[in-house]
Order: C-alpha cells, then structure tokens, then sequence
C-alpha cells in the first residue's frame, strides 16, 4: 500500500508570489509498496497506452541505463586482436557511448511530441470559425474588461489629463492582464519589453505581471505524466511530492527521484487545456492587430506580424521537448563556465506535456539575506550573470529571454543556474558587431553614426531619414555622458533611450528588447545588495576584451575607430580599454596582439600604416626627449648652470607645455606595455609571433619608414636647438614620408 511520509517540512501548494521559493519540501509519496489500492488518486479514466514498451528491460528502464551506463571493461590483454577490417577512405567520428544513448533517447522524446501543435494564422483561423459560442464569449469577457479600459484613456485624453494618469492606468491593465489569465499575461510580459509601443511607465508596471492561476488538481497532473510517458507513476518514481513545488500559467512542478537510479529531478507538468485557451486568445488578439494597422495611424509597427511571432514562441513553449533542447543547447554554449550551472535534461521521461530535468538545489537571486547565510555575494552572482548575459547577446547570439529572479537560482557552491528555457531568443550575426559598433559611436558621440547604426540593427527601415533622430540622441546622451561609466545607471539609460524611441519611427527587433530587460533585472536585483551598483561598469570589461581581442573585421575597425581621432593616436583610450579589458577572467594579451599586426600589415593596411608611422616617429621622440629631460634634471644644479644657463628645459628647444605632453606620452605608453606585460598569459614566447611577422617585407619596409620619420624628426629638433629656435609641435607638418619645419 503507498504510503505518504510524515513531511518534515509542510508543502503546502504555492501562491503565485511563491511559484517559485527555494523552500525545502520534503512529503512525498513512497512507491515502495504500491499495490492496485493506490490508485485512487488518480482519476478515475482508462488510459490506454499504445506505445512500444519493448525498448525497456524488464529489470531496469531504458532511461536508467541512459542515466548511469559505466563505460564497457577493456577487452582482455592476452587475447589475440582480431584482424582489422579495411578501412574506409573517410574516417568516421563515432560519437562517445553515453552521447549516443542521450541522442537516442532524445529521438524517443521528439517521437512522444510529434503531435504537438505549431502555430500559423491559418491553423488557429481554422479552428475557432467554426465555434461561434465559444468565441463570442471569450470576446465578450476580453471586450468588456479591455472595453472600460479604452473608455477611461478617451476620457483621460478630453479632460487632458492623459500624460497625468499614466501611472494610474498601466496598473489598471497590469491588473486588468492578471485577471485575462495566461495569455494576456504573456502578452503584457512582452509589451514591457518594447520601448517602441508602450511609454516607460506602461514598460514598468507590465514588467511586474506575475501569473496568478491556481494550481491545478494533482490527479490531473499524475494522469498527464502517465499517459504521456507511457509508464505508471511507480515504475518512475520512488518518490514524488504530492502538491507542486511550483506553480505558473503554462504548468506546475514536482520534485521527485527516479526509481532506478536515485537521482533528484524536477517534473513539469503542463496545465491541461492550455493550449486550446491560448489558441482561442491569439485568433481573438490577431483580429484586434488588424484593427490597430488599420486604424491606429500613432502605431507605426505592424501589430499583426508582432503578434504572430509572439504567438510561434508561446506555442514553441508549449512543446516541453523544444525546451528541452533549448535547455541542452543552452548548456552547451555556457555552462563551460565555472559560475554558470544549467540542469540536464532526463530525455526518456519527457514529452511534449512533461519535463524532467535534473533537481537544482538554489536560492532564488532576490532573496538575499537566504543567499548571504550560505556565504556567499549577491553581486559576485549578480556578475556573472551579467557576464553571461553579454556572451548571449554578442557573442554565441542564443540567450535567455526570461531572466526574471524566479528562474535564477544561486546554488549553495556558489554558482548562478539558469532555470525555464521554454521562451529564448537569437541575436543575429551583423547585429551583434552592430550593436559593439554602436557603443563605439556612443562613446565617441558620434550620434549621426549612431543613428545610422540603427539601420544595421533593423531599429529602422532604410527609407527613413535619420537626421531628425540625431538631435534627439545628442539632448539625452550629452547629458547622460557627463556621468562616468561607474555611475551611469543602466536603467536610467534605458528609459531615456525608450522615450527617443517611442517617438520617432522605430520597430524595436524582440532580441534587443529582451536583452536591455534582461541587464535592467540583473541591475535590479544587485541594487537590493548594493545601492552604487551599476551594470555598465560591471558591462565595460567585457566590450573592452572584445575590441582588444576579437579578430572580426568589422570589430577591428571599431577599434580602430575608437582610438585614433583626428589622425591621432588616443593612448589613453587604449590605456582604458587594457585596464578594463584585464578585468575580464577571458582575457589574453596574444588575443590582442596578433590581429593588430594583422590588419596594420595587410594589403588594405595602408592607411593605418601612415597613421601608425606617424605615432610611432612621435612616441620615439617622446622617449629620446623624455630621456634627455629626465637626464638634464638628474645633474647636479652647478653643471646645469654652467652648461645651460640654468635653462628649465636645458637643451631642448620647446615650451614647458609640450616638454610635460611628452613626457606623459612616454609614461601612458610605459603603462600600456606595463598592463600588456602583466596579463595573465603573458609570457616573452608571446612575441616570437610578432618577430616573424616583422620577417615579411611589408613589415621591413613599414619598420623602414619609421626609422626615416624619427631621424627626419629629430634632426629637425636638432636644427631647432642649435638655432634656439622656440617652437611647439604644431608648427611641424607631417607630410606623410617627411616632416618640414613650417
């Protein structure tokens, strides 16, 4: 007979505000002694299970041995080898034994979904036009609480107190949402993510819709797993929690270990007839999108095409195998990190309507005294999602597009796990280096190059002029840029940002959008540990390894870009960025220095070249002045009196003003090569590359023209000094292979 364990801890079912805690729950259902009584849980149907149980050995489940296969022994030394076969002309990669189970039983789960729905405009059409009952009252409840709402924005707007309630009436909808169900919460959720539809206090408000369903009937949730999997729960299970851990719209979660091999997993189970009530919405919601293109002229993006994407990844959410293999690929791409902790998933116990992932032991990121008490630091978890949030976005392009404190879990060695990959979403390629680019421009203020960068980042279609966008961008960023990175609030920029959006033209692409959210909730939650913290300090370091050290040509250029002005080298810039850039565990100086001599030496070189020339003859200056000077003021003062007069600059001809940017010019580049130096993997084998590299004739013949440059400029100091002529540098002309006195 099953019995349930005295529970240590009391599970009550969740709350909304709940779904999510880190709370131990610790009654289960024992399975040790399940006889035909135990059923009466279960709702009283006849499940019939017409799919092949022959993949299971009757001692112990296919999934268990997916789970805890040991590798086969070797074969035995003293036996004879057998011959070996001929060998194919292209050689096959055999994929490791436990991999290939793990493909296997991924295959097994994709078959169990293979009815799972997609969706398209033409499908959900199809369905719902054919039942005007049920369609006509889901309109009548959506139309009557959406209806009042419209009702008070006319009036709002004839009384011209329209901008005074705004707060007032994006709670109203934020509440208005909640009661809808699912769906509209879904959809609030996404609005708040579009500085380009909603003003910032509607972005706000919306921001904080959480899903406010019951639980759903555990015997409802049992009978899914069983009918789904194919399997009965005690062949599963030994243990399972009798009422969800978690609770939120799409579906509630179990804690339970496997029968055969012990190991903790967290079961999401999805809430029955969802989909059917998430269809209805959408065919409803996409009717009210054609009527807002038709008739809302302030609305410049296209409603409907929004809609249906959003739709596609509520359905794809659905699908719990698709999750499943975001979850995997997600791992995958950053789980290499020793902070970041991504779940398995357990493939042959899950379906289209169940998910078995591996049980993470955590502390929900917002809680942070709970957090503080297993030593550890808000903000070291804090950064490293940062950290990984920027390698979603600009570097792999695949991220999480629901980073919210429920689904971010600080486990108890100190890692950061992710949890829920049911909504992700892709950064494409050009807009990655596009969006680097952009905060190259920024830093620069370059506005009409950033406001052209909005093409390339798809903000904007290629008919529409820019220039009534670049004031704009220059009235807020000016004044935001008079603050240091350190104390530029990130959120602060982004609701500035969201109003130079939100009138002008733009269609914010949903990969941005969710990503500025993502860094808004992470700043977010730091904040509660540490009121000074700031997500673009915590950014820089990673953009600043980036520039150093990625090869990317459009990256390269960027980075040109950034630290020559004027045809003129910025050395404090490049000082920055390495101080920066070291702070970033990733960091390599050989990175760094390889694909500049790339580029500096390539066939389309040539004008960096001049420019390299150039400030190589005016470094070399700075050192052999730099020299003199620091000699001349270490002689005793009666030499100095009887040589030079007591001459303050001794034998240089120049003013105090230049003699003192000389002088700084030779100590930042003692310091760059000082941070270069003391990277981590730094070593002096770093620089046989760079020797080889200046083997090649291109590199002979550029090292040939600096020389030229440095006698011609130091010949012209030399003329200068005998005739005591006072001059300053700007008075020199470069004239590109040699420099005349003007």
């Amino acid at each position: 007979m099953a019995t349930v364990s005295a529970p240590l801890v009391s599970s009550p079912k969740p709350s909304s505000s709940s779904s999510s805690s880190s709370s131990s729950y610790h009654a289960s259902i024992s399975f040790s002694k399940f006889t035909t009584k135990t059923n009466s849980f279960r709702p009283k149907r006849t499940i019939t299970r017409t799919r092949s149980l022959t993949w299971l050995n009757p001692q112990q489940p296919r999934a268990a041995l997916v789970e805890a296969t040991p590798p086969p022994p070797p074969p035995p030394t003293s036996a004879a080898p057998p011959p070996r076969p001929p060998q194919p002309s292209v050689k096959v990669l055999a994929l490791p034994a436990d991999r290939a189970d793990d493909l296997q039983a991924e295959a097994r789960a994709m078959a169990r979904a293979s009815n799972a729905t997609l969706y398209t405009p033409e499908l959900i059409a199809s369905r719902y036009k054919s039942r005007p009952f049920k369609v006509v009252g889901r309109t009548f409840q959506i139309l009557s609480a959406l209806g009042t709402f419209a009702l008070k924005l006319f009036i709002d707007q004839r009384n011209g107190t329209l901008d005074q309630n705004k707060r007032i009436r994006a709670i109203e909808l934020r509440t208005i949402f909640t009661r809808l169900g699912p769906t509209f919460v879904k959809l609030g959720q996404g609005l708040s993510t579009r500085p380009d539809l909603c003003p910032p206090e509607y972005l706000e408000e919306l921001s904080e819709l959480q899903d406010g369903l019951p639980t759903f009937p555990d015997v409802d949730a049992f009978a899914c797993i069983e009918e789904e999997l194919g399997l009965s729960l005690e062949s599963i299970y030994s243990t399972i929690s009798p009422s969800p851990i978690a609770a939120a719209s799409l579906g509630q979660v179990y804690k339970a270990r496997l029968k055969y091999s012990g190991k903790l997993v967290a079961v999401k189970v999805q809430r029955p007839g969802i989909e059917e009530a998430i269809g209805l919405d959408f065919y409803l919601i996409r009717g009210l999108g054609f009527l807002i293109n038709k008739y809302v002229d302030v609305i410049t993006t296209n409603v409907v095409a929004l809609i249906d994407e959003f739709a596609r990844r509520v359905f794809q959410e659905l699908n719990y195998v698709q999750e499943g293999q975001n979850a995997r690929r997600f791992k995958k791409l950053y789980a290499d990190k020793q902070d970041i902790f991504v779940p398995d998933v357990f493939w042959d116990y899950t379906s289209a309507k169940v998910l078995t992932m591996e049980w993470v032991d955590g502390v929900k990121l917002n809680e942070q005294e709970a957090i503080e008490k297993q030593g550890l630091k808000v903000l070291d978890l804090v950064n490293a999602g940062i950290q990984c949030s920027l390698r979603q976005l600009l570097e792999y392009g695949y991220f999480h597009a629901d980073p919210h404190p429920g689904n971010l879990l600080a486990t108890p060695e100190g890692k950061l796990a992710f949890l829920d990959f049911g909504m992700m979403s892709e950064t494409p390629e050009e807009a990655r280096f596009a969006i680097i680019g952009h905060v190259v421009h920024l830093v620069n203020r370059d506005y009409e190059a950033m406001a052209r960068d909005y093409y390339a980042l798809d903000f904007l279609s290629s008919d529409v002029d820019v220039s009534p966008i670049v004031p704009a961008l220059r009235d807020f960023f000016d004044d935001a840029l008079n603050y240091t990175v350190s104390e530029l609030n990130f959120k602060t920029l982004v609701d500035g940002l969201g109003n130079v959006l939100y009138q002008y033209p733009f269609n914010v692409p949903a990969y941005y959008a969710l990503i500025l959210r993502s860094l808004t909730v992470l700043e977010g939650l730091a904040l509660y540990a540490d009121p000074n913290f700031k997500v673009l300090a915590a950014s820089y370091p990673y953009f600043a390894k980036r520039l150093l050290t990625d090869p990317n040509p459009y990256l390269r250029d960027a980075l040109i870009e950034l630290l020559f002005k004027d045809a003129k080298f910025r050395w404090n810039r490049l000082e920055n960025l390495l101080a920066q850039g070291k702070k970033d565990r990733d960091f390599s100086a050989k990175e760094a220095l390889q694909p500049v001599l790339k580029v500096l030496l390539s066939p389309d070189g040539e004008e960096l070249r001049t420019l390299v020339i150039k400030e190589a003859v005016r470094v070399s200056e700075a050192f052999t002045i730099g020299t003199i000077s620091s000699t001349y003021q270490a002689l005793p003062d009666f030499m100095r009196n009887l040589v030079f007069n007591a001459n303050a600059n001794g034998p240089l001809a120049m003013s105090e003003t230049e003699l003192q940017s000389m002088i700084e010019l030779r100590d930042q580049v003692i310091r760059v090569w000082g941070l270069l130096r003391t990277s981590n993997d730094f070593e002096p084998t770093l620089l046989l590359p760079i020797l080889q590299v200046l083997q090649q004739p291109e590199a002979r013949r550029l090292g040939g023209r600096v020389v030229g440059g440095i006698t011609q400029r130091l010949a012209a100091r030399f003329l200068q000094q005998v005739l005591r002529v006072q001059t300053s540098s700007s008075s020199l002309l470069w004239t590109g292979n040699i420099e005349v006195h003007s």
